[in-house]
């Protein structure tokens, strides 16, 4: 799909991390690696669902983080981001290099053609462990975990509705005023 280089964090040291001690460990890689002027994450995981690698690896390597985009357009060193919010979206602007985590409204990555698959399918991942990014195993996966989950479940919302009576719309809407007087919502 167009990555240049291929590097993978594998060891059992890894496994069974947190949203930190996953951030820590990305980070170290980013540092190893050097130069960038863009680093995206995924929204959120699969596991715990917190959305916080990505915001913590801003915070590691002092970064700007924008969260949940869902459009990036590049240009002259900055990014202009539309990011989800609870009732649409809104737009703002980072100057490079900062951390995006994109959300699935970003749209569809588009499929390679079959020559750069078998390209792909020849690239051999550069693998690294704990020591080749500078970290100590004690401090990566479940060894430098900070949190401790006690629940995880969804919650239950539940709402109301009141259909207000009247025989006209001028009705209905005084209807509406006196009920938001009475709960003190007006």
């Amino acid at each position: 799909m167009g990555a240049d280089e291929l590097i993978l964090l594998e060891d059992d040291a890894f496994a069974g991390g947190d949203s930190w001690s996953t951030a820590h460990a990305l980070a170290a890689a980013i540092r190893k690696i050097g130069t960038y002027d863009l680093i995206l994450c995924g929204r959120q995981a699969a596991d715990w669902n917190a959305g916080q690698t990505g915001s913590g690896i801003a915070q590691l390597l002092g970064l700007p983080c924008v969260t949940v985009a869902r459009k990036i357009e590049i240009t002259d060193g900055k990014a202009r981001i539309e990011r989800v919010t609870g009732n649409g979206y809104e737009t703002v602007e980072v100057a490079l290099p900062a951390v995006i985590t994109v959300s699935n409204e970003i749209g569809q990555a588009r499929y390679p053609k079959i020559q750069n698959i078998r390209i792909a399918n020849k690239v051999q991942p550069v693998v690294w462990k704990p020591a080749d990014i500078g970290i100590e195993p004690s401090g990566s996966g479940a060894k430098g975990r900070r949190l401790t989950l006690q629940k995880l479940f969804q919650p239950v919302v539940e709402g109301t509705c009141e259909i207000m009576a009247g025989e006209t719309t001028e009705e209905m809407a005084e209807n509406l005023a006196l009920t938001l007087r009475k709960a003190k919502i007006l």
